[in-house]
């Protein structure tokens, strides 16, 4: 009886030992180049999703609070050209009033042209029209600015953190064959480095993966309001006046 007591303390002092090991500064300190490479890579993703994640949602969130005030005081403006000019007042990353502008401008280059060949081959609506086109195409994609990466760390971590756990359980098998040992004090740290590595990539991709289908969905909000207040804007510079308004505004 005495004799199995001391075995089994014993036991349990190699296991509590051996749980020990399994500890994120044991993942440190167990790490060769490949490990290393691995929670480097991971880091680096991880830096990269909280740094876009950040700057599209301030981004996001600047653009909601300013969007329908500037193109309702655009709109409620009665002369075009103080309209115009409240367009220009606004910051530069400020994408309705760019778009606008766009229009404007092109609407008074092609009247500044007329009788030219400029004019012959390309109508007042068509002219404004390509300039919204590229407007729009312009400010859709600066709103897609980091998505590619939030894309990139969502689907790829993961795998990348499958490698430390592949590898970390390599690791555990070459301990086994070189001690002929199969107990948990001989593999608790390659497993425990392997399973850490996993939770790891799943962190680094979890939120970058939530991340992009939110502003996903945000983006598409917003390049649809980008694509009313763009046929809006073709028919006021195109005809004077939006669809169901008299055309008074010069």
């Amino acid at each position: 009886m005495l004799q199995e007591t001391t075995t089994a303390a014993a036991a349990g002092n190699n296991n509590a030992a051996a749980l020990q090991q399994m500890g994120f500064a044991e993942l440190l300190q167990n790490f060769d180049f490949v490990g290393w490479a691995v929670f480097v890579t991971l880091a680096l993703m991880s830096i990269m999703s909280v740094y876009w994640i950040v700057i599209n949602f301030i981004k996001n969130m600047r653009l909601r609070g300013r969007a329908d005030r500037v193109v309702t005081t655009f709109w409620e403006t009665p002369n075009a050209q103080d309209a115009i000019r409240f367009m220009e007042e606004q910051p530069k990353g400020e994408p309705f009033s760019k778009i606008a502008l766009d229009a404007a401008q092109a609407a008074a280059h092609h009247q500044r042209h007329e009788g030219s060949r400029l004019v012959e081959s390309l109508n007042r609506s068509e002219f404004v029209d390509r300039a919204l086109r590229q407007g729009v195409t312009r400010e859709s994609m600066r709103l897609e600015s980091g998505l590619t990466v939030l894309a990139t760390v969502g689907s790829t971590a993961p795998f990348v953190g499958l490698l430390g756990t592949v590898w970390g359980i390599y690791h555990a098998l070459i301990r086994i064959g070189s001690s002929g040992d199969a107990s948990i004090s001989a593999v608790a740290g390659p497993v425990g480095e392997a399973l850490i590595m996993t939770a790891i990539g799943l962190f680094v991709a979890i939120p970058a993966v939530l991340a992009y289908n939110f502003f996903v969905r945000l983006n598409r909000v917003t390049n649809n309001k980008f694509d009313t207040f763009a046929h809006d804007l073709h028919d006021f510079f195109a005809t004077g006046a939006r669809v169901g308004e008299s055309p008074a505004r010069r």
